[in-house]
């Protein structure tokens, strides 16, 4: 999850004049914009850039938190992470409590209306369109949008199997869906035009033959025959990894095979505690997955869509709070993946996904998301869209002084800006405990405050 995002260009300072449009062409360029809180909104957003590159576009990614004031991303990125590792039942009751509000908070809504102004001076004037693959991106641009301040179609992509409501966001012209499943609670959320287009995923993901995964095997050391159990956990290696792989040992199904992200503490653990193959980040996913016969997971993210599209059965088991239940339970409602609810079918279920009919049903049912033509994909329908429109006007002198105003709402913002990362999905809400605060909250950095007040604001 803490793989950054890359962010070009960055807001131009004040004062510095757009670059002026040629009305003579249309220019083919596409803003995205994606939040470092996760690989998988991250991910997303360089599939997309890369199928438009190769259709010819121009593409400019930005990350949200590099966008927000203050310097309050470090502190949603860093609480977010600290939520996860230290308090996951915190996590789980601002997951189901934005659920049933249907949204965010005040506090939260204040915090991205402050960023509002800096993603705005972000966006190229060519760009025509722009694509959020996360939730808080969606708001600001869908804001932006309805007050007539950006011309060109906003695109949602909705990265998860299950939509919390904090993806739908108003003003944003279409959402596009991997699957039935999430278009369907996208509609149930609110969302008017919701598109099926399928998944995007690395195209090295994909299904191996018998002699790739022989030498995938013995690239990574791993055993030649053994059944083998993929066990992954995000890029920060979140959740009861190490319980989850004693249980897979232990029950003898498959010889567990342990991915920890960027927790490479947790990898030592596990090979302290007798868990040989047990790694850090690993560059040639693709590879590691040819040599597994099933995935284990507990978020439901890009890795379990990687997995489809290389033909491997995926079963969710001891999912994290929050997002990672949702997602299991639509990943089974969809038919790709199996949801393990009682450890007492770890064994069982994973024998049948190993060597059983329901792993072959698994495998039809993940290949089968990615069936339709590229012409049909997400990015195909982003190009389509593409429309071009005038660059945004700039702000007169009243809207300079609402802009003050909006920025002082920081202060109030600030004390809750944990909590627009602590839900990756952008999940805020009203929370109390002081000391829960305390710890989500010390990245930030109260300092830089102060220029976001100043007749001139901040800037990058």
């Amino acid at each position: 999850m803490a793989n950054p995002g890359r962010t070009l260009p960055r807001p131009a300072p004040a004062g510095v004049p757009p670059v002026p449009r040629d009305a003579t062409t249309a220019s083919r360029r596409v803003a995205i914009v994606s939040a470092s809180v996760g690989a998988g909104h991250d991910g997303a957003a360089a599939e997309l850039e890369r199928r438009l590159v190769a259709d010819g576009f121009v593409v400019d990614r930005h990350d949200l938190l590099d966008l927000l004031p203050a310097g309050l991303g470090r502190a949603v990125r860093g609480g977010y992470h600290r939520m996860l590792v230290a308090a996951p039942w915190a996590y789980q009751r601002l997951y189901a409590g934005t659920e049933r509000a249907g949204g965010s908070g005040p506090a939260a809504r204040a915090l991205l209306r402050a960023a509002e102004e800096r993603v705005l001076r972000a966006l190229h004037p060519d760009a025509g369109a722009v694509v959020s693959t996360y939730p808080g991106a969606s708001r600001v641009l869908g804001n932006l949008r309805l007050a007539g301040r950006l011309a060109v179609p906003v695109v949602t992509y909705l990265t998860d199997f299950s939509v919390h409501p904090l993806w739908v966001a108003d003003g944003v012209d279409v959402h596009l869906a991997a699957h039935a499943v999430p278009a369907t609670q996208a509609r149930a959320a609110g969302a008017r035009d919701v598109r099926v287009r399928g998944p995007v995923t690395d195209p090295r993901f994909r299904p191996g033959d018998p002699l790739e995964r022989a030498r995938a095997r013995a690239r990574f050391g791993l055993p030649e025959h053994a059944p083998l159990a993929l066990l992954v956990a995000g890029s920060w290696g979140v959740g009861p990894v190490r319980q989850v792989a004693g249980e897979l040992r232990d029950c003898g199904a498959a010889v567990p095979v342990v991915v920890c992200g960027r927790n490479e503490a947790l990898a030592r653990q596990l090979r302290a505690d007798g868990i040989t193959y047990s790694y850090g980040w690993v560059d040639d996913m693709p590879g590691l997955m040819h040599a597994a016969d099933v995935l284990v997971q507990n978020a439901g993210g890009l890795t379990s869509l990687e997995a489809f599209a290389a033909g491997l059965p995926v079963a969710s088991y001891r999912c994290i709070p929050g997002h990672g239940p949702a997602n299991a339970a639509a990943l089974d409602e969809a038919g790709v993946a199996v949801w393990i609810r009682d450890p007492a079918d770890l064994k069982d279920v994973l024998g049948e996904l190993v060597g059983g009919p329901l792993g072959q049903r698994q495998r039809e049912a993940g290949l089968a998301l990615f069936a339709p033509v590229p012409a049909d994909g997400p990015a195909a329908e982003i190009a389509r869209l593409h429309r071009p429109g005038p660059p945004p006007p700039p702000p007169g002198p009243g809207r300079r002084r609402r802009l003050r105003t909006r920025r002082l709402a920081v202060t109030g913002a600030a004390a809750c800006a944990v909590w627009a990362g602590a839900v990756g999905t952008g999940v805020v809400t009203t929370y109390d405990g002081p000391a829960l605060m305390r710890t989500l909250g010390h990245g930030l950095d109260l300092d830089r405050l102060a220029p976001a007040f100043t007749e001139e604001g901040h800037h990058s």
